[in-house]
């Protein structure tokens, strides 16, 4: 049952950091919520007495989970980019126009003239 505060009590401490990472700088927003969940009763003896090393894993935490944000977009970004030049590329040897296709896939006609190796 201690394990299930603890573990609640650090989800408090997560949401708390995350709301103030919104409004402040990250470094800024780690020691703020150090602060108030110490006022709060939150990891209250644990943050007293890890404090320092509690403010470093948070923000290399953080900024390595936001990290990771960006790099799973850029990853899905790509996907759908190969995807569009998948069809393009369909399209283009069922017959359909550059023009047609760009529409249909969102791209440029330039674009779809690089994928489909078509020239004017």
């Amino acid at each position: 049952m201690e394990q299930c505060k603890i573990l609640g009590e650090y989800a408090q401490y997560v949401e708390i950091v995350r709301k103030n990472a919104k409004a402040m700088s990250l470094d800024v927003a780690v020691q703020n919520a150090v602060d108030e969940c110490i006022q709060k009763g939150i990891l209250e003896d644990f943050l007293r007495a890890n404090r320092a090393e509690v403010i470093a894993m948070s923000i290399f935490e953080y900024d390595k989970e936001e990290e990771e944000q960006k790099l799973q977009k850029t990853y899905e970004a790509i996907g759908e980019k190969k995807k569009a030049k998948a069809i393009a590329i369909s399209l283009w040897q069922e017959g359909d126009s550059i023009d047609k296709i760009a529409r249909i896939v969102g791209e440029k006609e330039k674009t779809i003239r690089e994928w489909t190796g078509e020239k004017n």
